[in-house]
């Protein structure tokens, strides 16, 4: 059972250096009972050696379907508000030692820091006088926008992220070795030793199965992170219309049926060219891989068309709308 163990972990090396690479479901899953789940629990939902093979295709580059009617999603605010319910949460949180100036990242490729919001801590960005008004939650929020989370990495998806196999993958990616605690998960690890009070849930991995699968786990990963106290923040992908597997009408259910605040990032994807997205149809513009920008100039016609740059600016003003929010009370 160990080597067996072994093996699997360097098939899972192999493949990460993919994106969308991504583990398939192949059995239930069982809920996580608390921050130190048990390797036994885990084993539930970890790969068998017949899952389908992993694959570097990406999630949405799929045969194309035709549509006449908009999603629901494109037609709701790309900005959310906290509602009461979850202001409670918060305030709970606060009162079991949640830092209220902490938020952690939990998702794929679409969050890692060399695009995603770590140049609000690196200074590599600029406001212009018409989005002036977010300096102070990037000051608020100092040192969150730049964390390297440890549930966060290329070809991680809903599934993964509750999976110890990927434990030392993501420790090794956030150069945080011996963080985490035998028996954690990423998920687990990376909110018992950031100790947030908000987690922004950004997964944009699907595989070739049942999105119910996708629609369960979700809903799991938002469970586990209610228990602790902290307020999960859910996001939309950049999606088109056209695409077979479209996840975003799912992610909008889950929002409302949990009261959780939406960030509708794939509202304000779809009003940019081939919506943000590059040729591939999952990685956003612009083609900088090689030589990454800091997608945070606000103040640049060009920079604006581009997906990461949008990104960048809806990801920061739901954090400010929070931010307003618990700081009215």
């Amino acid at each position: 059972m160990q080597l067996k163990r072994v093996i699997a972990l360097a098939c899972l090396l192999v493949f990460l250096t993919s994106c969308t690479s991504a583990v398939s479901p192949t059995s239930e899953a069982t809920p996580i009972p608390s921050e130190t789940m048990s390797v036994e629990t885990v084993t539930a939902v970890m790969p068998t050696e017949t899952s389908p093979a992993m694959t570097d295709t990406p999630a949405v580059a799929e045969t194309v379907v035709a549509t006449d009617s908009p999603a629901s999603w494109l037609t709701l605010p790309i900005i959310p508000e906290l509602s009461p319910a979850m202001l409670e949460v918060y305030k709970r949180g606060l009162a079991s030692g949640r830092d209220p100036h902490r938020f952690s990242k939990i998702g794929d490729c679409q969050n890692i820091p060399t695009y995603f919001l770590a140049m609000f801590d690196g200074g590599t960005y600029s406001l212009g006088d018409e989005y002036a008004y977010l300096q102070p939650t990037i000051d608020y929020f100092a040192g969150s926008w730049g964390r390297k989370s440890l549930a966060v990495k290329g070809g991680l998806n809903i599934i993964a992220v509750q999976n110890t196999m990927w434990t030392p993958v993501v420790e090794q990616y956030a150069k945080k070795q011996g963080v985490c605690k035998d028996g954690e998960t990423p998920l687990v690890c990376e909110l018992r030793d950031n100790n947030p009070s908000f987690a922004i849930i950004s997964m944009e991995e699907s595989w070739d199965g049942s999105l119910d699968m996708y629609d369960k786990y979700m809903r799991q990963i938002i469970d586990y992170v209610l228990s602790l106290d902290i307020v999960p923040i859910l996001a939309t992908r950049s999606e088109i219309l056209t695409q077979e597997r479209q996840i975003n009408d799912m992610v909008v259910k889950i929002a409302e049926d949990y009261d959780l605040p939406l960030w509708n990032f794939g509202a304000a994807a779809a009003k940019l060219p081939n919506a943000g997205l590059r040729e591939d149809g999952f990685h956003l513009t612009p083609n900088d891989d090689d030589k990454p920008q800091p997608h945070a100039m606000f103040d640049d016609p060009e920079k604006m068309q581009y997906g990461w740059t949008w990104r960048n600016l809806t990801a920061l003003q739901t954090m400010h709308s929070i931010m307003t929010t618990i700081n009215a009370q």
